[in-house]
């Protein structure tokens, strides 16, 4: 008999942690190595257990699932993250695949779906749930949105989108630069040249583009 699928589940919510720990652990061919409650701390585990999944839900206070995500590659080349969401918004489907993610599920879906996602994954294949499919095009490229750079968010850089994601959750700057572990200047720097791209130089309105955009989990 193979050596079960080990797997890291990162959720912010302790009862959904628990559910879905539990679940999984009836499965014979998958084995939870641990849990997490955000993504600081899924950083650190990855490093530690080595997972050969990450179950990492998108809506986390703190570090952003993203940033986390590309934290986590140089730790444990090996690990394959799959993103859970209550929510499916470009932005979201392409932030996941540009850190690499191999699956996104949206939480909608009954647990068979996510079970065929960890399988799917497991075998080296990327899985993305019926609902994130209907939006990405799979060709020699790679998976990529059907209608990406349709909007003024395709004009931001990695970074800016990053920093663009803590600014609408209302941290301030000095918490975003301690978050992501940049200057307090660098910063300012990549707030003011979103803002200039975006043209809009109002805290509230930046904050409404986020969410409409779908980059931000508020």
């Amino acid at each position: 008999m193979s050596k079960p699928t080990s797997i890291l589940i990162v959720d912010d919510h302790a009862l959904l942690r628990t559910l879905l720990r539990g679940r999984l652990e009836t499965e014979q061919d998958l084995q939870v190595a641990g849990v997490a409650a955000n993504a600081e701390e899924a950083v650190a585990l990855a490093g530690q257990l080595k997972p050969e999944i990450i179950l990492m839900d998108i809506d986390m206070p703190g570090l952003s699932a993203f940033d986390a995500a590309r934290s986590i590659v140089p730790l444990s080349p090996n690990t394959r993250v799959i993103f859970l969401s209550a929510f499916v918004h470009d932005g979201y489907v392409e932030q996941a695949m540009a850190v690499g993610a191999w699956g996104y599920v949206s939480k909608t879906h009954a647990e068979d779906v996510l079970l065929m996602a960890i399988r799917s994954v497991a075998a080296g294949e990327t899985y993305y749930s019926p609902d994130v499919a209907s939006r990405i095009v799979i060709d020699e490229r790679g998976p990529r949105l059907a209608r990406a750079g349709r909007s003024r968010a395709s004009t931001l850089t990695k970074r800016e989108v990053e920093i663009l994601r803590y600014l609408a959750r209302g941290m301030s700057k000095k918490e975003v630069a301690q978050t992501v572990h940049i200057s307090v200047n660098t910063v300012n720097r990549h707030a003011s040249s979103l803002m200039n791209k975006l043209n809009i130089h109002d805290r509230v309105e930046l904050t409404r583009f986020a969410i409409r955009e779908g980059l931000a989990d508020v």
